[in-house]
């Protein structure tokens, strides 16, 4: 494992999440005040050297005409309008929106969306000093972005090689959640093939009613009947998520005969839609590609009591083990309005300690992420160790998401009940494997 805090611990709660969450904002806030007294000695920070660059790199891409963003930010005249909205959302860094702990476990991730503390501290001292524009010929060009119907992950594989919809499904303005399940036959291969990236995209109108769109491999049996085959999970998207990517060296298989099997879950808001498509997008490794070890996508299901009071808090747990080691290639947890924070472990039964991988401790259901580990700080997992999987929900109005703190919240598919697992990109390894891993870290075994 990557060298990170050994933390022994039980149980949270939500207050203790919130306690940290303040801290955080004081440390943030003092080293703002140091940066800006810094700064004032030197020159003042303008909108066109400093702020416009940040907002080019980090939110222009959902905060344009056309995009997901509530508001657009291309020029000095909005961001100076809506200022103290980003002061607000950049110092509690629920924007970027990228919800994963900065001083806790792995910080080694690919596609990190979160700004850094000089990055906020640069736009907090922008904001506290009046938003001056600054020098406007300084003003940096105009960044150009892709279409918001195009497949996000084209920027860096390029346009998918083959791409499964689901059947057109007409979405109602009004009613319960609604599920659309069709089951699609993949297109276009002629042999098997191995995964380099997935990415599923709703249509533009359907992304704000798209809640998940679950999709599974099926494959057909002696007798031609589809069958979900032995983990046969493709993906799961949730709440803007921009996709998966399959290390180098790892392989997660589409076989020629392979069938996509959709779950589409529909959380109406008022929107009609006719004929919607919610589609899969996959990159693949060049023919003939042959990865050294597997890779699976594992739903892990955790355990504990999901009827929650109304004003009660719970947490849930789960506990996974192999008897082979495995690199754990990324980590996504999920629940709906009532999950606050998520972690993942490991234990090692061998010396009783428990090592933190990851920790989100302000989770929000519309912005799920299958966070990435680099390939050099993936966590590797001896046989035998426990893989510990924990999730804390807030049912009360401390909750800014909980829309209903007087209710209670039952376990269930629905928005507004509650579900608790993960999903994680797991590389299965034999011992020698694990091993070459180890060594080409520079690590010993005996380090794990």
């Amino acid at each position: 494992m990557r060298d990170a805090p050994i933390v022994e611990k039980s149980t949270w709660h939500p207050g203790l999440i919130t306690m940290f969450t303040l801290i955080g904002l004081a440390m943030l806030s003092f080293h703002t005040e140091t940066a800006a007294q810094e700064g004032d000695q030197s020159r003042q920070v303008t909108f066109t050297e400093d702020v416009a660059p940040l907002l080019q790199e980090n939110c222009q891409i959902c905060h344009r005409e056309g995009g997901i963003g509530p508001m657009a930010l291309l020029n000095y005249q909005q961001a100076r309008r809506y200022a103290a909205r980003i002061r607000t959302q950049v110092a509690s860094r629920e924007m970027p929106p990228y919800q994963y702990d900065q001083e806790v476990g792995i910080q080694a991730l690919e596609h990190d969306m979160r700004l850094n503390d000089d990055q906020i501290a640069t736009i907090l001292a922008w904001i506290d000093a009046g938003s001056p524009e600054g020098d406007p010929a300084k003003m940096p060009p105009a960044k150009s972005f892709p279409d918001p119907a195009e497949w996000r992950m084209a920027e860096h594989f390029g346009q998918p090689d083959i791409v499964v919809g689901t059947t057109p499904y007409d979405v109602p303005a009004e009613g319960n959640d609604k599920w659309w399940e069709p089951t699609v036959k993949i297109p276009g291969l002629e042999g098997d093939r191995y995964i380099r990236a997935i990415e599923v995209k709703p249509s533009v109108q359907g992304r704000g009613l798209v809640h998940h769109a679950n999709t599974n491999l099926m494959r057909p049996g002696p007798a031609g009947e589809l069958y979900n085959a032995s983990g046969g999970r493709f993906t799961e998207y949730a709440g803007n998520k921009l996709g998966e990517i399959v290390p180098e060296g790892a392989g997660r298989l589409i076989p020629a005969d392979g069938w996509v099997a959709w779950s589409v879950h529909y959380h109406l808001n008022g929107t009609a839609i006719e004929d919607d498509v919610t589609e899969l997008g996959f990159w693949l490794y060049p023919e003939g590609y042959v990865p050294e070890y597997e890779q699976r996508l594992h739903r892990w299901d955790l355990e504990g009591d999901l009827l929650i009071p109304p004003h009660e808090t719970t947490m849930t747990q789960g506990f996974h083990t192999f008897d082979h080691p495995i690199r754990i290639d990324s980590y996504q947890p999920h629940g709906h309005l009532r999950l606050r924070g998520a972690s993942i472990e490991v234990l090692y039964p061998e010396t009783g300690q428990r090592e933190v991988v990851s920790m989100i401790s302000n989770w929000s259901t519309w912005w799920a992420h299958s966070h990435i580990y680099e390939e050099d700080s993936a966590p590797l997992v001896p046989a035998g160790a426990v893989v510990i999987l924990t999730h804390w929900y807030d049912n009360t109005e401390d909750n800014p998401y909980n829309p209903a703190p007087d209710q209670w919240v039952y376990p269930g598919s629905r928005t507004n009940d509650e579900m608790s697992h993960d999903w994680l990109g797991v590389s299965h390894l034999s011992q020698e494997q694990y091993e070459e891993i180890l060594a080409r870290r520079g690590r010993p075994v005996a380090e794990r």
